[in-house]
């Protein structure tokens, strides 16, 4: 774990991110399989352990801690991992250099008392930093700014591969990467998918700022809506369909309806909506069916779901991933009329004569009935490729919705903000019939969109401010208000205010502003729809 816990640290407090690939490409030359695998399995979210949870970490060092104390500590410190790792107390400190796949392998065969006693034997043996190392091992959420997409990167300069090459073969292997490992240094065939479903790596879009409108040949485009609801990836394969998410998570048992058995063969890409072609609904009601491991047929009627299609990569054996976009764009045509001619799959629609003037039309038509979330454009001659691939394809959303709310709880945040409330719920004007007066309540959490000194005043004014302690949320003087950007609002019954507002963060800390001229519920309930 000591190579592990190193390399922790030097990403950690690595600066750019060409810093942080220095670092993986040396670790990857220098340790051994099966051990470089799990670690990178580990830096990216792909490795988990299903007994080895935060509440295991917990009755773990509640038996070697007095329980008020850590409870203290980690209010303080805001990490799980570190402050086990700062106040597990001392043993038979040996320094040892125990290897994390030995760790993977031996947790495999105990029970979960026989796991607690080996774990507590391993902290006693660690010094603090390789502790740290192991529990974020096991709890993950490292935190220390590397995506999959950097780790890929990492590999494919260590083995002077191309970066398309290892997108490729990434969803066809699994932590700790043998096959990936051997192909790459010769000693093994490259990984193939062997009829089996599997997530293909997404093409992505930039942003699209207005400024670069002029300066793009519009006859070389095309144009969609971009739909407000999540990116999916629909698979039938030899052993069935399957539904993947943007991240390559397999939703499938969430969505029971839509991965019935299909005659043809291939790989569609989406946009999964809720409602039905002909009357789409609010993200709101598609998130309730996102949020449940299973779909009863009485949910799947009373929230039904479809997807819109506008990509294909596979048509039978056939990767079409090279072809042009025109091009697939007819096959996806072809097929569309007969093998995926189904009720729960519809065609986004192409929108027609590109121009500056059209695109600002249809981005303000945007709004209405808050169902799509901007328009896109799409190099008709462009390949299909993993990631952003610039200048290729652009999406340019419309703008986001304000408003002044009051700042009434705060929560330390993790990793490199574990030591500053960074995480707030805010709260706008309602007057509560029952007390004859008007309060205050929450309509939206925000821990986004401030600069690091802005974070650092933020910080300051909770702390001076607090009124209440409750576990790890302060409530505060309801002193300052903050205006905040977010997508759309929606209806809510888990919220007292009835609303739930949509990817908020922060736009300006109004310092300067009268808390009573903060915006009220039915200011935002007047959003809705918009």
């Amino acid at each position: 774990m000591k190579a592990f816990s190193d390399l922790l640290h030097s990403l950690l407090y690595a600066p750019q991110r060409s810093v942080k690939q220095a670092y993986l490409v040396q670790f990857i030359k220098n340790t051994p399989d099966p051990d470089r695998g799990y670690v990178i399995s580990a830096l990216t979210g792909e490795l988990s352990f299903k007994g080895i949870k935060a509440s295991f970490i917990r009755q773990i060092v509640y038996q070697r801690c007095d329980p008020v104390l850590f409870d203290l500590s980690y209010d303080f410190v805001g990490d799980l991992a570190e402050t086990t790792a700062l106040i597990w107390p001392k043993e038979n400190n040996k320094n040892i250099d125990i290897k994390a796949s030995e760790v993977i392998i031996e947790l495999q065969n105990l029970s979960r008392i026989d796991a607690s006693n080996y774990l507590q034997k391993l902290l006693d043996q660690m010094p603090e930093p390789q502790r740290w190392a192991l529990l974020k091992f096991f709890t993950g959420g490292l935190r220390v700014g590397v995506s999959a997409r950097i780790a890929r990167l990492a590999i494919a300069q260590t083995f002077e591969k191309d970066i398309n090459e290892i997108e490729q073969v990434w969803p066809l292997i699994e932590p700790p990467y043998l096959e990936l490992f051997n192909w790459l240094e010769g000693t093994g065939k490259q990984p193939e998918a062997g009829g089996r479903a599997v997530f293909r790596p997404m093409m992505l879009a930039h942003p699209l700022l207005e400024s670069e409108l002029p300066k793009l040949d519009f006859n070389a485009y095309q144009a969609e809506w971009k739909w407000d609801g999540i990116r999916v990836q629909l698979v039938s394969a030899k052993n069935g369909v399957h539904l993947f998410s943007r991240t390559g998570d397999d939703i499938s048992k969430s969505f029971p309806e839509l991965v019935k058995p299909l005659n043809w063969r291939g790989v569609i890409d989406g946009e999964l909506l809720s409602g039905s072609p002909g009357k789409i609904g609010s993200f709101q009601k598609l998130q309730f069916r996102l949020n449940r491991k299973k779909a009863s047929v009485a949910i799947q009627r009373e929230s039904p779901v479809f997807i819109r299609v506008y990509d294909i990569l596979f048509d039978g054996k056939n990767d079409v991933r090279k072809h042009s976009l025109k091009q697939r764009r007819k096959l996806l045509e072809e097929r569309m009329k007969f093998e995926l001619n189904m009720r729960y799959v519809d065609l986004s629609e192409i929108l027609p004569e590109v121009s500056i003037t059209n695109l600002q039309k249809w981005r303000e038509q945007c709004r209405a009935g808050g169902l799509i979330e901007g328009v896109m454009l799409k190099d008709k001659a462009s390949a299909y490729c993993a990631g952003r691939i610039k200048g290729k394809w652009f999406k340019w959303k419309r703008d986001p919705l304000t408003a002044d709310l009051v700042v009434l709880y705060a929560q330390r945040g993790h990793g490199k903000r574990s030591s500053f409330f960074s995480d707030f719920t805010l709260g706008a004007w309602h007057f509560d019939i029952k007390e004859n007066k008007n309060i205050l309540l929450p309509v939206a959490k925000a821990y986004s969109g401030f600069s690091d000194n802005e974070l650092k005043q933020l910080d300051k004014f909770v702390r001076e401010n607090i009124t209440q302690k409750f576990g790890p949320v302060r409530e505060v003087e309801k002193t300052l208000v903050v205006e905040i950007a977010f997508d759309s609002v929606q209806r809510s019954n888990r919220h007292k205010s009835g609303i739930a507002t949509r990817f908020p963060r922060f736009k300006a800390i109004r310092w300067d502003k009268p808390v009573k001229e903060a915006n009220t519920v039915s200011d935002l309930i007047k959003l809705i729809d918009t």
